[in-house]
């Protein structure tokens, strides 16, 4: 018995969801009876799509850093990082409006951490 597997990343997947987006999966039999599946299927664009990036800066530790949609777009996804010796990220979430991603997080042994926001912005009805 063959099965197949449909891997979406989480920043695809949470565009997906707030955008309202369907999918069709479509599975055919080959010659040799093992199953296939199509490529997920849109049913609608994503409107006003734009991916923006608040470049790694060092702050001190546990402050957070904050990257905001322009106006009139809400965020659909979003991450962060956290760079340096022995880094830890310990968190990556919209703000509380929608309108913007956060990120935090620490670096054991010194006063600050590097840390780079991103967020997927895009119109909502």
């Amino acid at each position: 018995m063959t099965r197949s597997k449909l891997v979406l990343g989480a920043g695809a997947l949470a565009m997906t969801l707030a955008a309202g987006v369907g999918w069709t999966v479509q599975a055919s039999a080959d010659a040799a009876g093992a199953a296939q599946q199509s490529k997920p299927a849109a049913t609608r664009a994503v409107d006003g799509y734009q991916l923006i990036k608040l470049d790694n800066a060092n702050v001190g530790n546990f402050q957070r850093r904050t990257v905001y949609c322009p106006s009139g777009k809400k965020a659909i996804g979003g991450g962060a990082e956290a760079r340096g010796n022995d880094s830890v990220l310990n968190g990556s979430f919209p703000t509380d409006d929608g309108n913007g991603w956060i990120g935090i997080g620490h670096q054991p042994g010194s006063d600050n951490v590097g840390i780079s926001v991103f967020v997927i912005c895009a119109y909502t009805n």
